[in-house]
């Protein structure tokens, strides 16, 4: 990842081929032109792996086309419906009726509400709205900071009360554009002159950072996010090379240059704590490398900071495959920062899909560079992403423990596992959304559910949804996988959703849900369990998963006699 592209260099992918990328469909609202932004949107979304069929809605339309329920936007039928009111149709609102001027963003937000509510009740989609780049109208001064009724205070309260909006519903996204306006600035995003005669309110020089944004929304709605970051250590992490300078040498701290790199370092470390698996990959001794997280007093990051630690003199793209193994991710869910352009150059060439930044010569730039990237874009959160480091440490002893078994059946017996199965609950459902939404490699059919999309399922009586933990004895996983099941008739369950996390394949988990589903259909007199597998780019993982189980083909499903069924072996206990 580097320089972004021109609005021009967007408008050429359109003319390349779209085949094979993953397709979506996407509806576009909004109160003022948005064809360049259209077009930058399918652009973008080309080089994020999405094939963007994007239905526009004619200008300024934006409130018949959500409460008419024949409108165009319903027949079309959108996965996900991109709202953008403009901040200058907010500020004519404001000047043509002195009445609401302390009551605009209590009024804007209660249609925005509406049209949320009416959208999401018609359509299984997301939605994403716009929030609004500020305008100050200079009417006031600083003192509108003060002033309910100036429209700095309304605009900014809009923004703010948006936010709290978007926390209390799953499906409904902000795309801050706010956000870009402070990196690019007012002069340059909004087109003063355009605007008159075109009502255009983005210029062509940022639509590419808007469709952007708006593209990593889209992507991490899809489960394309990032999972993991790979650090260099050498004037990366800290100023100097600490083989040749020495531990005390080292640039790191309050003073000159170190600052950067604590500053750095602080961002690295909320990274971690938000979920993002921290890697390093140095050319150093390992010994030498990792006394700077030992015993350097002004290091904010610590080893237990650290997933995967691998110092050598290898080949680093060689390393990073390593990672990669003990990770069991794809490599598009990692990014590598390297100060070194060579070291760049070998990762990049040497192991397509990573993301590799190209880092300022200058260490006093490389914050502020990393912010404009946006490279971790999330549409959810949950606590298990916070334990993730641990889980990720956790596993390496598991892998040590393996080595010293001839005997794998012995290995997975010496583990103690157990899972609690259940169904949804208020508790766990955050959590399914989530892994519905990023499972990608052990998925399927790859059906994504959200948090509203699970509610509903819940009460369905004709829907039997099951969940998964796994602990051992080196720690719990959390939930690790979800299978939802269907009545097709009186004697058939379909497995509509089968995803699991593959942190833990080759541990017995696919016997134990297996096993678990056939004595549920047994139970409750259904005789066959009918599955199905959609490959897609990422899934071939687990073409052969039916076969393996005992699944036969028939007409493109796999199909499984329950009345016939022998449990599998497996060494998961379920917890009672």
């Amino acid at each position: 990842m580097g320089q972004l592209k021109t609005f021009t260099e967007l408008k050429r992918n359109l003319k390349k081929d779209f085949s094979g990328l993953l397709p979506m469909r996407v509806a576009v609202l909004g109160d003022s032109a948005t064809q360049f932004l259209t077009q930058a949107l399918c652009g973008s979304g080309f080089d994020s792996g999405l094939a963007l069929e994007i239905w526009e809605a004619e200008f300024n339309q934006v409130e018949r086309q959500v409460f008419d329920d024949s409108s165009e936007l319903y027949a079309f039928g959108p996965e996900v419906v991109i709202v953008f009111q403009s901040s200058h149709k907010l500020l004519a609102k404001y000047n043509k009726s002195v009445k609401i001027q302390t009551t605009l963003a209590e009024t804007e937000l209660a249609l925005i509400d509406d049209m949320y509510h009416a959208m999401t009740a018609k359509l299984k989609a997301k939605v994403i709205f716009y929030n609004y780049p500020e305008i100050d109208d200079a009417v006031f001064g600083n003192y509108a900071n003060k002033l309910a009724s100036s429209f700095l205070f309304q605009l900014r309260k809009l923004n703010y009360d948006l936010m709290n909006l978007a926390s209390q519903h799953a499906d409904l996204h902000v795309c801050d554009l706010s956000s870009v306006q402070n990196l690019y600035g007012r002069k340059n995003m909004f087109p003063a002159s355009v605007y008159v005669s075109t009502e255009m309110v983005i210029s062509i020089d940022v639509l590419p950072a808007v469709a952007e944004r708006t593209v990593a929304l889209l992507h991490a709605m899809q489960g394309g996010i990032k999972k993991c970051l790979i650090l260099d250590l050498d004037n990366t992490l800290w100023g100097g090379v600490i083989g040749d300078d020495g531990l005390e040498n080292i640039q790191v701290g309050s003073l000159g240059i170190g600052k950067a790199f604590t500053e750095l370092q602080y961002w690295l470390k909320k990274l971690k704590e938000r979920g993002i698996i921290l890697a390093v990959c140095s050319k150093n001794t390992e010994s030498i490398a990792k006394e700077a997280f030992e015993n350097h007093p002004d290091m904010i990051l610590r080893l237990d900071d650290i997933g995967v630690f691998i110092a050598n003199w290898k080949n680093k793209a060689d390393n990073i495959r390593q990672v990669q193994s003990i990770l069991n991710i794809g490599f598009d869910s990692m990014v590598f920062l390297d100060d070194n352009p060579f070291e760049r150059n070998i990762v990049k060439e040497n192991i397509p899909g990573i993301t590799v930044p190209e880092l300022p010569e200058d260490p006093a730039d490389f914050l502020e560079y990393l912010y404009s990237l946006n490279l971790f874009e999330t549409v959810s959160l949950s606590e298990e992403d916070q334990k993730r480091t641990e889980q990720y440490q956790v596993e390496k002893k598991r892998n040590l423990l393996q080595k010293t078994f001839v005997d794998e059946d012995a290995f997975l017996q010496n583990l103690h596992m157990i899972s609690k199965v259940e169904g949804f609950t208020k508790f766990n459902t955050p959590r399914v959304a989530q892994l519905s939404q990023r499972s990608n490699q052990f998925n399927l059919r790859t059906i994504r559910y959200s948090e509203d999309d699970i509610k509903n399922l819940s009460g369905s009586k004709d829907v039997y949804p099951f969940t998964f933990t796994l602990e051992d004895k080196f720690g719990d996983n959390g939930l690790v996988c979800v299978v939802i099941l269907k009545k097709e008739n009186d004697e058939t369950l379909f497995i509509d959703t089968w995803f699991m996390s593959c942190r833990v394949l080759k541990r017995g988990m696919e016997q134990f849900v297996c096993n678990t589903i056939a004595a549920f259909a047994q139970k409750n007199a259904f005789d066959c369990i009918k599955g199905e597998f959609i490959l897609t780019a990422k899934n071939e993982l687990v073409k052969d998963h039916y076969t393996n189980l005992g699944f036969e083909n028939e007409n493109g499903y796999w199909l499984l006699k329950a009345s016939k069924y022998l449990p599998k072996k497996t060494f998961i206990s379920e917890r009672v």
